[in-house]
């Protein structure tokens, strides 16, 4: 026996907590952006993922505060057209979290959290040391769905931490091991860990 919810009639006030929990794990985006008073902006989203790669692509939903106001981060990146996406490990779980605190826009989550920043290579935004993985972007198009704002940005440079990735090939090192980022289980509070893993191959033909 199977529990149906009608996300187009009386279920349609849950549907939030409903996929956000149901549609598990997803990558966490920590993003920063930069207002037009030079302030770095960072938040973390998890409606977030890499859609391409011709072009390199990610796609981004960041949502608005509840008075209906775009975020700093959409608001950001439709005035600048940059960001950078940082991907979260264990050891900066904590501090991503800090960022999702109700700052001002004057305030900077990076100074919030503790977090050290340098210059991009090729985006005006700078990206978060700290973090294993950067990716610098540049928005492509920003669609709106009803109450939804999707960013589709293209990468134009990617920093790996040392020992993470093979320059030559571009492949994980290690299958991974030396590369943990976290992913978002159900709101508002829950997080996985992805060290245990499995390995499924694909048949040969």
């Amino acid at each position: 026996m199977a529990i149906e919810f009608d996300l187009d009639g009386r279920h349609a006030d849950m549907a939030y907590g409903i996929l956000a929990g149901l549609v598990t794990p997803r990558p966490i985006a920590l993003i920063t952006t930069i207002n037009e008073s030079g302030v770095v902006n960072a938040a973390p989203f998890s409606f977030f993922n890499v859609f391409g790669s011709e072009p390199p692509m990610v796609v981004v939903a960041p949502g608005n505060k509840e008075s209906g106001i775009p975020k700093d981060t959409a608001r950001n990146i439709r005035r600048s057209r940059e960001f950078v996406v940082h991907m979260v490990d264990e050891a900066i779980a904590q501090q991503m979290v800090g960022c999702s605190a109700g700052l001002m826009p004057e305030e900077s989550e990076i100074d919030h959290v503790g977090f050290t920043t340098q210059a991009s290579s090729v985006v005006s935004v700078p990206r978060i040391v700290e973090a294993p993985v950067a990716l610098e972007c540049r928005e492509h198009t920003t669609l709106e769905i009803g109450g939804n704002r999707l960013v589709v940005g293209t990468v134009h440079r990617v920093h790996v931490r040392d020992g993470v990735i093979d320059a030559e090939t571009g492949r994980l090192l290690d299958n991974g091991s030396n590369y943990a980022p976290i992913g978002r289980m159900a709101s508002p509070d829950w997080y996985t860990r992805t060290r245990d893993r499995i390995q499924i191959s694909k048949p040969s033909s």
